[in-house]
């Protein structure tokens, strides 16, 4: 009989050997220890370990004597190849991502025919910023095409046989397919229900504009439009007010609707009412991942109230603290009554009553119409007795001559301070009023929105956007207004007690909303004028104004620089960069540039890039057609739909000029531009 390649005698000999080999130590222990207990038991146990050596040994000669010869001489090979032939994909990868190893099932999941890569990062998005050393000892859910995995990742050492140094890290990634898992969840997904409200954005505005028959089809029209639309996608809507509607529809049908570009937007646009006036939607549409009706609902008030801070005729979805927005193509509508200033005006003499101290600032890098709200703003908290300070860190040229003009209204010196001054005055009796900006990160001293125990004020004209300031006292954002310039002044003309505007702060102001207007061209309604004439009546002076916007020869030969190399992207678009080189504020000249390319025939749009302190300040500007506000905010910026910008870093300006026009053409097979 044989076991493997050896006969039972063979085996059964090697067994009798360790039989022999132990009777004959016993007895030599038992002769030593009768003469010489002491050394019996040190020898003793010096023997012991010896047999467990030696039996160990003998036992994985016997299985081998046990296997065939060919397994024997090929233990490695067919060790490798199990690991070759494992059903689940597994690849060994060094610190940076690069596959050192894969077996037969990886190449199966992952490679085609004419493609092969060689690092796990180009492979799975998620990925492409990670750092491979932390991802020791966890899973990550990734997916390839149209399969998801589960990847668990495992630190080994490599063994002598392999060229890597003991040094060398090494991950072993082990995938297991949870395709089908994620399609369940995704079912599950997919019947949860959504909750949205529906506002009609200027409904106040058409009230008394048009008579209440004409009103009535309007609204009718609108009703029906609204209701066929939702129910085609498995919707129920609910009509609560008479601009206001409640709606609740399976998530899958909010992912068509995507698709989809919600056009229902477009379809009540296109109703016409009189005076060529035309009336929009504002949708909010809330989720929560914990099948919460009420945190859907809460979620959904959020979305419709970003969907009007963003200027209205939008969609925003908000799914646990994310938000995602569709639509926003028309310009914001202009509001005639003056009912929200007087409110908000109110408010914030109710707040200033209880203030000892008042800080304001704007934006990083501050230009006229931050400026401009600035100093409106103080001269209310001066005038209520208050003691004020505008928080400036750098005067850059173009804000230099507004800054030397105020003088005479900063005499004693106090009207201006830098950040690290300005946290020596915080108590709990200070209040903070952000203007022309409602992002905290981009204010002139972002740690002051933390530390200041007293309250947050917000007077903004941009739209808002997902890392928008929260948790403000008063909140006071209006995308339909020209500037933050043309705000203050409205909040000027209804706190109670005359205020007394100083000459060079009616010009400050004026010159803020001449520049946010392009010299009132761009985004100006009524009460943008009825805002300059309150100004003018102030003691603003359109010459003083005007010199004011002087600039030096360097300034203006780089604008001219940034005209002449601009090309015409997408037959609408024009493009260019703006020198940077020996130019104090080289953003303002971009901006500058912006707006004179949109004198060219045929230009639509324009996006000015300028390299400066180490990122790629990006100015896009408009006329009506297209809304740059959409297009900066996919580049992490936002704006308004005429004038907007956004700030890229860690790339050069030709890489960020690149990844401009791929955007642009995206958002144009899209249909969102």
């Amino acid at each position: 009989m044989k076991i493997g390649n050896h006969t039972f005698s063979e085996i059964m000999r090697h067994k009798r050997v360790q039989l022999a080999a132990g009777i004959l130590v016993f007895l030599i222990l038992l002769l030593t220890g009768m003469l010489h207990p002491r050394a019996g038991f040190i020898l003793a146990l010096i023997v012991c370990a010896f047999l467990m050596g030696a039996c160990a040994y003998l036992d994985r000669k016997l299985s081998r004597m046990m296997m065939p010869d060919t397994v024997v001489q090929d233990y490695p090979t067919i060790r490798y190849q199990l690991m070759r032939e494992l059903p689940y994909p597994y690849i060994l990868i060094d610190e940076n991502g690069r596959i050192l190893w894969e077996n037969r099932a990886f190449v199966r999941m992952i490679y085609t025919e004419n493609a092969r890569v060689h690092n796990i990062r180009f492979l799975f998005p998620e990925l492409k910023n990670a750092e491979i050393v932390k991802l020791k000892d966890a899973q990550q859910h990734l997916q390839y095409k149209d399969r998801y995995y589960a990847a668990d990742f495992r630190e080994i050492r490599p063994s002598s046989g392999m060229t890597a140094g003991e040094d060398d890290f090494i991950l072993a990634v082990i995938f297991s397919d949870e395709s089908e898992l994620q399609q369940i969840n995704q079912k599950v997904n997919q019947q949860k229900l959504v909750i949205g409200n529906i506002y009609l954005d200027n409904y106040d505005e058409l009230d008394g504009v048009i008579d209440d028959a004409r009103l009535n089809l309007v609204i009718a029209h609108i009703d029906r439009k609204v209701t066929r639309y939702f129910s085609s996608y498995g919707g129920i809507v609910k009509k609560i007010e008479r601009d206001k509607y409640f709606l609740a529809l399976p998530q899958k049908n909010v992912e068509e609707m995507e698709h989809d570009h919600f056009s229902i937007l477009d379809e009540i646009r296109d109703v016409k009412v009189a005076n060529d006036q035309h009336i929009t939607l504002s949708i909010g549409l809330g989720m929560d991942s914990e099948f919460s009706y009420e945190k859907s609902y809460e979620n959904s008030r959020a979305a419709v109230e970003m969907a009007l801070g963003r200027g209205g005729d939008q969609v925003a979805i908000k799914n646990g603290e994310d938000y995602t927005y569709f639509g926003g193509s028309a310009h914001s509508v202009t509001h005639t009554t003056k009912v929200k200033a007087r409110v908000k005006a109110h408010a914030l003499e109710e707040l200033l009553m209880n203030t000892d101290t008042v800080l304001i600032m704007g934006h990083a890098l501050p230009d006229l119409d931050a400026i401009g709200a600035a100093v409106g703003v103080y001269r209310i908290a001066v005038s209520k007795g208050k003691r004020a300070h505008i928080i400036l860190n750098e005067v850059s040229s173009s804000i230099r001559p507004l800054v030397e003009h105020l003088k005479p209204v900063n005499s004693t010196g106090q009207m201006f301070i830098r950040g690290e001054e300005a946290v020596n005055l915080l108590s709990q009796n200070t209040l903070l009023i952000i203007v022309d900006t409602n992002r905290g990160s981009y204010t002139e001293a972002p740690e002051l929105l933390q530390k200041t125990p007293g309250g947050l004020v917000v007077i903004d004209h941009h739209r808002k956007s997902s890392d928008s300031i929260n948790g403000a006292v008063l909140d006071y954002v209006e995308p339909y207004a020209s500037s933050a310039c043309e705000l203050v002044a409205e909040l000027l003309q209804y706190i109670s007690g005359k205020i007394v505007l100083k000459s060079e702060e009616a010009d400050a102001m004026y010159a803020g909303i001449v520049m946010d207007t392009n010299s009132f061209i761009n985004r100006t309604g009524v009460r943008t004028f009825e805002a300059a004439a309150y100004l003018r009546r102030c003691g603003s002076d359109t010459a003083r104004v005007r010199k004011l916007f002087k600039e030096n020869m360097d300034e203006y030969k780089a604008r001219a620089e940034a005209v002449k190399r601009a090309e015409i992207y997408l037959d609408k678009f024009a493009l260019s960069t703006c020198p940077s080189e020996g130019l104090e504020s080289p953003t303002i000249a971009g901006a500058q540039a912006a707006n004179e390319l949109l004198d060219i025939r045929g230009v639509e749009a324009s996006i000015v890039l300028t390299a400066y302190n180490g990122k790629i300040y990006l100015s896009a500007r408009s006329i009506d057609s297209v809304n740059v506000q959409v297009i900066m905010e996919r580049l992490g910026g936002g704006g308004h739909g005429t004038m907007a910008g956004a700030q890229m870093a860690g790339c050069t300006i030709q890489e960020a000029m690149d990844y401009v026009k791929i955007t642009l053409s995206d958002m144009m097979k899209e249909g969102v531009i």
